[in-house]
């Protein structure tokens, strides 16, 4: 915990933050832990989708369904698990999610259809969903200072891409010698490790770090059914036709859907998300960036599964292996996105990051049957660009939260970045099926249906490589030109903060403010000084004029 000249042990043993990050290891690595138990889970059996296609039957829909399903409800009750933490406990919501998460894994022994597994991952994703927003927005809260928040919250950006990239090298790896079913099972053991380490050493929230704000059970409601009808549209397409009734339904259902939590959150009194934060083109254009770079991720994963499993035929085991330049990238890159950070500023960086992206899914286009070692390097390439734009865009967005509203601004994060997943998942799926084949064959491909594959990828991925570019430079574009490795005031401050905007209703908090609140450098003191005189009830416009000097 924090300790300075002057500092009581009164205030020592209420601030409840480490000095550094090995004093935090206990709960740093319980965090770390869960977060990546549920971001592996995202991608965990992609490798086993041949084998749970031919032990319990189903097509390439059903078959993409059993991994998006889990984005899909993980993705929808995001901002509500967020808001639940604000209100309930950060800590208690997570104990919870980590408990169900745990029990349902074990539920897969009873399964014996490929519709009862896809429920049993839906409800997967609504348990990860109240672990996601609330392992970040505690590690955020683990620590007073600015460095060390930020070294905090990279080592958890790096966590949770491994566990999503390396789902599928785990899952290839246990394949080789256990039923597909033990890559769910052991997420038991794992939620019950993570769980005793968030009890011991994460401690429970204060009255005061918590929000008073209703639950907006409504806009939850629709923002759930916007996400899911929209991603179903999708595969409803290819299965039923795009002019059947129950896709344009569905089409219909996602519009009015997101029409109407627009317009609720609008006008409710403590909305779940209050929308006049995206007049931040911090936060919009964060938010934005995410969606296109996890689009980028999940299409890639999903597709080269796919592709090494059955057009290559190799086995599931070297099919994750051959993920590992995504692996190693993953890491080395992290000197490389904080330096073009520092020397160029976060809107040129996420740019940086964007043309990387575009440019490995064109690569992909032309490498898709120009064998391996053109793709790894297309792997390489687009794992700097993810690294990139996630790191700066996650940090700015959970910054620019208020401090009793952190997991709501996580939340906001981490659904972007599902939302994306979804889709992403979504339209490989849905491509392939159409320019393809509906239900994949077992056994060796022949010639033609190899070239046939190889087609529809190089579509796929030429069509990704300019959405998913024009996606994330737009967002990128909106961003501050801020030299550090945390968001700072940007040319948007000014004209945001005029419009008064309130982050979940939190009065006093402009939309202008969080996107320039980590300007100055501060010292540990001063941080716990402006919250003990928080706390004592200091005139909200006094605590203002040093807002932007003490926040992180």
């Amino acid at each position: 915990m924090t300790a300075t000249t002057g500092t009581t042990a009164i205030d020592r043993a209420t601030s409840r933050t480490y000095p550094s990050l090995r004093a935090a290891w206990i709960p740093l690595a319980a965090l770390c832990l869960a977060f990546f138990v549920e971001m592996v889970d995202n991608t965990l059996l992609s490798i086993a989708l041949p084998t749970i296609g031919r032990d319990l039957g189903g097509g390439t829909t059903a078959l993409q369904w059993v991994t998006g399903a889990y984005s899909l409800t993980f993705g929808g009750l995001l901002l509500t698990a967020g808001s639940l933490a604000d209100r309930l406990g950060r800590r208690r919501v997570l104990l919870v999610g980590l408990a169900v998460f745990g029990l349902l894994s074990l539920g897969v022994v009873w399964v014996s259809s490929t519709g009862q597994l896809i429920g049993l991952r839906a409800g997967l994703g609504i348990a990860a969903a109240a672990m996601a927003p609330i392992t970040n927005s505690l590690v955020f809260r683990l620590f007073d200072d600015k460095a060390l928040r930020m070294r905090a919250m990279t080592l958890m950006i790096i966590v949770g891409m491994s566990g999503f990239v390396l789902g599928p090298l785990l899952g290839g790896t246990a394949l080789a010698h256990v039923r597909w079913q033990w890559l769910l099972v052991v997420n038991a053991p794992i939620a019950l490790i993570a769980a005793v380490g968030v009890r011991l050493g994460v401690p429970a929230d204060r009255r005061e770090d918590l929000t008073d704000d209703r639950l907006d059970l409504p806009g939850a409601a629709l923002s759930v059914a916007a996400i899911g009808l929209a991603c179903y549209s999708l595969t409803s397409g290819v299965e039923h036709g795009w002019l059947s009734a129950v896709t344009l339904a569905s089409i219909a259902g996602a519009v009015v859907a997101g029409l109407a939590f627009v317009r609720h959150e609008n006008h409710s009194p403590s909305p779940m998300l209050d929308l006049k934060i995206f007049r931040s083109g911090t936060v919009r254009g964060a938010a934005i960036a995410q969606i296109g770079t996890a689009i980028a991720m999940a299409a890639v994963m999903f597709g080269l599964i796919l592709h090494f499993q059955y057009a290559y035929g190799w086995s599931p085991v070297r099919a994750g292996l051959a993920n590992l330049p995504m692996i190693v990238t993953m890491v080395l890159a992290t000197p490389l996105s904080e330096e073009l950070a520092k020397k160029y500023g976060h809107r040129v960086a996420c740019l940086v990051g964007a043309a990387c992206l575009a440019g490995a899914l064109a690569g992909l286009a032309w490498g898709v049957d120009h064998g391996y070692v053109a793709i790894a390097a297309c792997m390489v390439l687009m794992t700097i660009g993810l690294r990139t734009v996630m790191t700066i865009c996650a940090i700015a967005l959970v910054d620019a939260m208020p401090e009793n509203r952190t997991s709501i601004g996580t939340a906001l994060n981490d659904t972007a970045q599902e939302v994306g997943t979804s889709v992403g998942t979504a339209v490989v799926g849905t491509m392939i099926a159409a320019l393809v084949t509906a239900k994949l064959p077992a056994g060796t491909w022949s010639d033609g249906l190899v070239a046939s594959f190889f087609h529809g990828e190089r579509v796929t991925y030429a069509v990704l490589a300019v959405v998913v570019g024009l996606i994330a430079a737009g967002g990128a574009l909106t961003l501050t030109d801020s030299h550090s490795t945390e968001e700072g005031p940007g040319e948007e401050s000014d004209e945001a903060s005029s419009d008064g905007a309130a982050v979940g209703g939190s009065a006093g908090k402009s939309a202008g403010e969080p996107a320039g609140i980590a300007a100055g450098e501060t010292s540990a003191e001063e941080s716990a000084g402006e919250r003990a005189q928080e706390s004592a009830g200091e005139p909200a416009g006094e605590r203002d004029v040093r807002s932007a000097d003490v926040r992180a």
